[in-house]
């Protein structure tokens, strides 16, 4: 099963991360490969540590070349420090993707863990063996993306983050 993470150090705060990665329904407009998704549910609930979450299902098309598949996952969101997806319905066996997000002096600390599995063996070895690259790529595109909502220079030490861009 191909896994991957990366912990880098981002000069933005915990929350705008969180809320770049939260919002699932735009990331066609900056995510490679990503063609098209909607957002089906959405509750929030507290959990059994009394910490308030929301949940949601989220609708994903992903394609690239000849192959084109869609999924349904589980979202869920301790805000702003954790998001957790996981497969609900689709081409995956197993499907676990998580955003952990820590406040830092320079800003804050990414932790990105992503495992999957497809049901396919076929797409399994296809998808296993672009992997590392197409996991770099969306890595990427997240800091790219902030740096487009929320500016590309760096925070210094005291300095409050900047607010997004309309």
């Amino acid at each position: 099963m191909p896994s991957f993470s990366e912990k880098r150090v981002l000069p933005y705060a915990p929350d705008q991360l969180f809320d770049l990665v939260a919002a699932v329904d735009r990331y066609p407009e900056f995510l490679p490969w990503c063609i098209a998704s909607r957002i089906r549910t959405r509750e929030s609930f507290t959990d059994a540590e009394g910490h308030k979450r929301e949940r949601m299902e989220a609708d994903l098309v992903i394609g690239f070349k000849m192959i084109r598949e869609r999924f349904t996952s589980k979202v869920e969101l301790l805000r702003p420090h954790e998001v957790l997806v996981t497969d609900v319905t689709g081409p995956f066996e197993h499907l676990r993707n998580r955003w952990c997000f820590e406040p830092h002096p320079e800003g804050c600390l990414v932790d990105f863990e992503v495992d999957f599995k497809f049901r396919s063996r076929l797409l399994d070895n296809v998808m296993g063996a672009l992997f590392g690259e197409a996991t770099r790529r969306m890595v990427k595109a997240f800091e790219a993306r902030a740096a487009d909502l929320y500016g590309r220079e760096p925070l210094h030490r005291g300095q409050a983050p900047r607010p997004a861009e309309p």
